[in-house]
């Protein structure tokens, strides 16, 4: 009896410990999870036949799902009413999005809860309101049991065609699984088989026997989930990235950094593909990708700390609010090396750019999710100042109850959604008219 004691309780420290903290990412374990945690085998579950949006018991849903959709049946696990950041969720349930009231969670790539967060304001006496629909704050997934919609306004990706009424969380991420790395870098859909994952600081390196999973199970060449049929298939590889095992946290006290290596805007260009050009300046978009270096602009991201303050050092100028990539050459062992040593979320490694390597990439200015900004961006760029100042000319947050009293710069946001939106950071690592973090790179201020 006592042998039974113990394992009993030891079964359940292992059940906390996996399930229940920050670092949960057993269920997928960088491949496809248990059948039977997306799909009902017999249309039933727990004994209770299945419905459609209140159809006839037993109507099954596509593809045998338990959500209505391949969204909804994602959001199945990382929905949440939290009050804290927690584990792998990415949308704050609508019972906690009270008016001026904030989504809860923090992962590095945002809450989705954004999405359906709008404002309206007057910037100035006459002026004409302005708005900030919801639907602008991020990718607009389709997931009916939890109230998310297609965008009404892009009707396909901008700067490409994929069909925004067919966007979810499988456009991105492979729900099976199957793509994989191996001992040599090369990513593929088959070979040895996928031991866990490899996207944390964590993870196992791929040896001769096994594989480990891609960055966050995302899609690489060839992927197209099946509800398309094979259109719109990839063209470019899952990138080299690592994060923290730790990664859903406020940023109050320590920044959460994921190492970008290489290949993230190439991703991002399966759907935006348009929208992408290295050889600035022979067109007018923005550089993004493996070729578009910083050079000199790594001494401005280097020397930048805030308005007004251009001292700092390479040693510690790194921010979450405006990521890079590191250039890695490769997906091998030695690449994963290098960042693994780099996502960190105690503030140990905050090191910049070089000019040689580093390059500007989507994440340098973008969520993946959403964010609680226009164009998902991580830094508002609605409004010259991101700060204001008191009446004592010390920084403080815009917002509706603001002591930084300015309708232009709140943008019908209240002060915790502010912060929120800068995941929790003092308003003191900002100057007073703090200007937006365009200038961390292109430093004009």
């Amino acid at each position: 009896m006592k042998v039974l004691k113990v394992s009993l309780i030891l079964i359940a420290v292992a059940l906390f410990s996996i399930g229940l903290t920050s670092t949960s990412y057993a269920f997928h374990s960088g491949g496809v999870a248990e059948c039977e945690g997306c799909h009902t085998m017999h249309n039933s579950f727990e004994g209770v036949k299945m419905t459609v949006n209140g159809l006839e018991p037993g109507t099954t849903n596509a593809y045998l799902l338990k959500g209505s959709d391949a969204s909804s049946t994602c959001l199945n696990c990382h929905n949440a009413a939290d009050t804290l950041p927690s584990s792998y969720h990415i949308s704050t349930d609508e019972s906690k999005l009270a008016a001026g009231v904030p989504p809860v969670e923090l992962t590095p790539g945002g809450d989705f809860a954004w999405l359906k967060k709008s404002y309206s304001w007057v910037p100035r006496s006459g002026a004409a309101t302005e708005y900030s629909p919801g639907e602008r704050h991020g990718h607009n997934i389709v997931a009916n049991d939890f109230n998310y919609s297609a965008d009404g306004v892009q009707k396909v990706a901008p700067g490409g065609s994929y069909p925004a009424g067919s966007l979810s969380c499988i456009s991105c991420h492979d729900p099976h699984g199957k793509y994989r790395r191996d001992l040599t870098g090369a990513i593929a859909t088959t070979g040895k088989p996928i031991r866990s994952s490899g996207s944390y600081n964590t993870s196992v390196d791929p040896d001769a026997n096994f594989s480990v999973g891609v960055f966050r199970l995302l899609g690489g060449n060839g992927y197209s989930p099946d509800s398309l049929g094979g259109a719109y298939a990839f063209t470019n590889d899952s990138p080299a990235a690592v994060a923290p095992s730790s990664y859903n946290r406020t940023e109050a006290t320590t920044q959460t950094r994921v190492a970008y290596g290489k290949g993230m805007s190439e991703w991002c260009a399966n759907c935006h593909t348009n929208m992408h050009n290295d050889n600035y300046p022979s067109t007018l978009r923005h550089p993004a990708g493996n070729a578009a270096k910083l050079l000199a602009i790594a001494n401005n991201y280097n020397s930048y700390v805030k308005s007004g303050d251009l001292t700092g050092t390479s040693a510690s100028s790194y921010t979450s609010l405006v990521p890079f990539e590191e250039g890695v050459t490769d997906q091998s062992i030695a690449s994963y090396t290098q960042l693994k040593g780099h996502a960190l979320n105690t503030d140990a490694q905050l090191g910049g750019p070089d000019a040689t390597n580093s390059n500007v990439s989507c994440m340098s200015c973008h969520r993946a999710h959403a964010s609680g900004w226009d164009s998902m961006t991580r830094f508002n760029v609605g409004y010259e100042f991101m700060i204001g100042a008191d009446s004592t000319g010390a920084p403080a947050y815009p917002g509706t109850d603001s002591a930084y009293v300015s309708a232009a710069a709140a943008q019908g946001r209240t002060v915790a959604e502010t912060q929120k939106a800068y995941y929790d950071r003092p308003v003191t690592k900002f100057a007073a008219y703090q200007r937006v973090l365009c200038n961390k790179c292109h430093a004009k201020d």
